[in-house]
């Protein structure tokens, strides 16, 4: 939800508000940039509070340019730091969750080395985040561009086994990125068979977040670009799915999807609506 302006409260919650939201996602910093905000301490209050009286969960997406595969020591440097911000904003503002992109290898052949960074660089902030009460990481494989270290599925085993499955490890399924990843939801069982094999690979009560969005391109195509709901390649029937399959009980989706009209909200409001629409006819 978008905060300029007004504010957590003021800008985002009235936001979410008027689209009928039951969940919300905020960034804490500029999600293409490095700058780690104080943030105001009472407007962080207040969102928490808002919250907890809406019974509105709220999550942190960290900065896109987090990457612990980097070949550059200051890249990885500033990941580490970037990602504790977030990780003790996102306590603050009483989110129950950071989600981090799972990033890339750069450079040819070093992907053991990218994994051994990973170890090194993110075992420490998830210990962190247990010893201070910080919101648990939240694991979100990407579409599969370049030398990605977790796009499939199944490459989540790997790097939670980098991570020794720490307490403080979750995952967010981004519905496109798996789709384009090469994980066909559109076709028949194609959605339980992601979430089993989810369970398979990263084990059961570990799903936190899903961020629901359709796909612009077909599966496989390695590329992130996001539609509304029944727009894509994935299509409506795919979401109402995912409500059937028990690992996505309790688990809040949240949209990404563009806002296709002149009038803000409207795009995302008619996406919200939607959900609810397909959860009802699951329901029933």
């Amino acid at each position: 939800m978008p905060v300029a302006g007004r504010g957590l409260v003021g800008t985002g919650l009235a936001y979410a508000e008027n689209i009928g939201a039951e969940a919300v996602q905020v960034f804490v910093a500029n999600p293409r940039g490095w700058a780690t905000p104080a943030g105001d301490p009472a407007q962080d209050l207040a969102f928490r509070a808002e919250c907890e009286r809406r019974e509105l969960p709220a999550y942190v997406h960290a900065p896109y340019l987090i990457n612990f595969g980097s070949d550059t020591a200051a890249t990885r440097e500033r990941s580490a730091e970037s990602l504790r911000h977030s990780l003790v904003r996102g306590r603050a503002i009483g989110a129950r969750g950071v989600v981090v992109h799972t990033g890339s290898a750069v450079g040819a052949g070093r992907r053991a080395e990218a994994m051994a960074q990973l170890r090194s660089d993110v075992l420490p902030l998830l210990d962190q985040a247990e010893a201070d009460d910080l919101p648990p990481l939240l694991l979100e494989p990407t579409a599969g561009q370049g030398q990605s270290l977790c796009s499939r599925i199944e490459d989540l085993a790997e790097y939670a086994a980098a991570l020794d499955l720490h307490p403080r490890l979750g995952v967010c399924l981004d519905t496109c990125h798996v789709f384009a990843a090469g994980h066909d939801l559109a076709a028949p069982g194609g959605v339980f068979a992601a979430l089993d094999l989810l369970e398979s690979s990263f084990g059961p009560g570990r799903l936190g977040l899903i961020h629901a969005n359709d796909s612009k391109d077909v599966v496989g195509a390695r590329k992130d670009r996001h539609a509304n709901i029944g727009d894509g390649h994935i299509g409506a029937d795919a979401f109402a799915e995912l409500f059937r399959h028990p690992a996505t009980a309790g688990v809040p989706l949240i949209l990404e999807t563009p806002d296709r009209s002149a009038a803000p909200g409207f795009g995302h409001a008619a996406d919200v609506t939607t959900l609810k629409r397909l959860r009802t006819r699951v329901a029933d």
